[in-house]
């Protein structure tokens, strides 16, 4: 049975706040997933997203893949065996442009097999279309938790100044705590956008 995986990847600015989704079917199941960083280019999200796509399959799956971005497909299927033998250097000599992000992909694509497929973006493609929008609201989720750190964070200082020993500032205090353990990890991803939203 072949599992069929779409990919997309955005970016808002290049480089700029970006996202990536992956949609996997698998006996007649569909289920996306997605995810963002708040600077980086829209290769790396294309790249990420087909990534994530594959690493969380079987090993042996037989799997089709679809992208509409060229640089994934040629890159995995052509121009990666040069960037290889070359020690990970062009054929200018010039070292590999997301290096590390090829070499999970290669790694992941080792455990399968993959039959690559492109298909042009915005063409009306259904699944295409549906990890574009997937990447996108990733890309929202993400700026709306920073923005809702912001506001917590705002609403701690005011508090803490109005009136430091009362419930309302504990209770607070103690909501901005919690959402900043909970958050922990996607801050240090996504500093770059607090600083712009701030």
């Amino acid at each position: 049975m072949t599992i069929e995986v779409f990919t997309d990847g955005a970016c808002r600015g290049n480089p700029g706040p970006g996202g990536w989704a992956a949609l996997v079917r698998e006996d007649g199941s569909e289920e996306v997933f997605a995810g963002a960083d708040a600077q980086t280019t829209n290769n790396k999200m294309e790249l990420m997203a087909a990534i994530q796509g594959l690493e969380r399959l079987a090993p042996q799956s037989q799997v089709s893949l679809t992208t509409d971005s060229q640089y994934v497909r040629q890159g995995i299927t052509q121009w990666i065996h040069g960037w290889k033998r070359n020690g990970w250097k062009t054929s200018q000599r010039q070292p590999v442009k997301n290096q590390e992000l090829w070499q999970r992909l290669d790694a992941a694509v080792a455990q399968l097999q993959v039959e690559w497929h492109w298909v042009k973006g915005h063409s009306g493609h259904r699944e295409n279309e549906l990890v574009d929008q997937a990447a996108n609201d990733a890309i929202d989720a993400m700026e709306q938790l920073a923005l809702a750190v912001i506001r917590l964070e705002q609403a701690e200082i005011i508090a803490r100044k109005a009136s430091p020993e009362n419930a309302i500032t504990t209770a607070v205090v103690s909501a901005v705590h919690e959402v900043r353990q909970e958050a922990a990890e996607d801050r240090a991803k996504f500093q770059a956008v607090l600083e712009r939203l701030a």
